[in-house]
């Protein structure tokens, strides 16, 4: 049976982690609650990619001793060098009598490694206590290790009849400030942001978070023919990757690479998806988020590559076969081959509605 002070202490590690949210990719958010005699003594987190890890931080933060303590953390303890030195190392030298945590780390480097080497320590270790919620706050973290690609999430703005523009192609604005201002805000979520080239020549998009102590994610844009404008907001600096083809001028990829832009090119006419997702994963891009336009979102539906879709929903009508749909690509034939959504959960932005699902 579950003591009802665990879950207490372990809301407050997950409370903690959710701090490093944007910052510690490619690692996981975690938080971690250093407890002796009943009352909290050290507490931490994650709080970039290379500083200490949240164990770390709160046995750092501790006034007294942390001998015979009990230590909430809402992921297994790492047992392997990386950019620190092992969590279960200090845990073990500190003197900690339990280690509670919510679920096994997905990476293979560590996943029941930790744990075992806490308890031929001696040390009590008890695991899934707020199991789905922890596994939900790093759901990127997780696919990435078991899928073995990044997470993929899909975002679009649509009028209710599912067009994403007029059939002029105006566009701007489907949804009200407060949709997009949280749609920008999505961005810091993800180490990625992914658009077609021809949704930077129609709308000429930003695509950073632009808020304060915010992260802004690697632009990726698949520009086939390399096309892209080298005057584009999304060239403003070199957090840039361009994915192209062999059909692509090498003057314009020269040029590209003068602005320190980084180049992925395919070695046939096509942009190879597979090689894309490869480079990231190996980059250690955990996590993408693919804003349209269509033809790109449309890919990513017809091959089902994506694991979450954003979709924003305006009260308005905009009609016409030759406005463009929300969704490109193939297609399907009969109604049970749709990709169907689950887990949905909705927000709303005065008339405005975000509905959230995964696949």
């Amino acid at each position: 049976m579950i003591d009802p002070k665990d879950e207490v202490f372990m809301k407050q590690a997950l409370t903690l982690a959710n701090k490093g949210m944007g910052w510690t990719n490619p690692n996981p958010m975690v938080g971690a609650v250093l407890v002796k005699n009943g009352r909290v003594i050290g507490k931490g987190y994650h709080k970039k990619a290379g500083l200490d890890h949240a164990e770390i931080e709160a046995l750092k933060s501790s006034k007294v001793s942390p001998q015979g303590s009990t230590l909430y953390v809402n992921l297994e303890p790492c047992c392997h060098f990386g950019k620190t030195p092992p969590c279960v190392d200090a845990i073990i030298e500190a003197n900690v009598a339990s280690v509670i945590c919510s679920t096994l780390d997905p990476n293979p480097k560590v996943s029941g490694k930790g744990v075992d080497k806490l308890r031929k320590a001696g040390i009590n270790v008890s695991i899934g206590i707020l199991e789905s919620e922890a596994r939900a706050l790093n759901e990127v973290f997780f696919t990435y290790h078991t899928k073995r690609r990044p997470f993929i999430a899909l975002k679009f703005a649509s009028s209710l009849d599912g067009k994403i523009a007029t059939k002029t192609g105006d566009s701007k604005w489907i949804t009200n400030e407060k949709a997009r201002q949280f749609a920008r805000n999505l961005r810091s979520q993800y180490q990625a942001v992914l658009v077609g080239v021809n949704t930077i020549i129609q709308d000429n998009p930003h695509l950073g978070v632009r808020v304060k102590d915010k992260k802004d994610p690697l632009r990726i844009i698949l520009d086939p023919g390399l096309r892209i404008p080298l005057n584009c907001q999304a060239l403003r600096d070199e957090n840039v990757l361009i994915v192209t083809t062999s059909k692509s001028s090498d003057k314009k990829s020269s040029l590209l690479k003068q602005k320190g832009v980084a180049i992925l090119k395919s070695s046939d006419n096509e942009i190879s998806f597979k090689k894309l997702l490869t480079y990231l994963k190996e980059k250690g891009i955990i996590s993408i988020l693919v804003e349209g336009g269509s033809k790109t979102l449309g890919f990513f539906v017809d091959e089902k590559l994506f694991d979450k879709v954003y979709a924003f929903y305006a009260p308005i009508i905009i009609g016409g076969g030759k406005a463009k749909t929300t969704v490109g690509g193939e297609g399907i034939d009969d109604l049970k081959d749709t990709v169907n959504l689950k887990n949905i959960s909705f927000k709303k932005f005065d008339d405005n509605f975000l509905m959230i699902g995964y696949k």
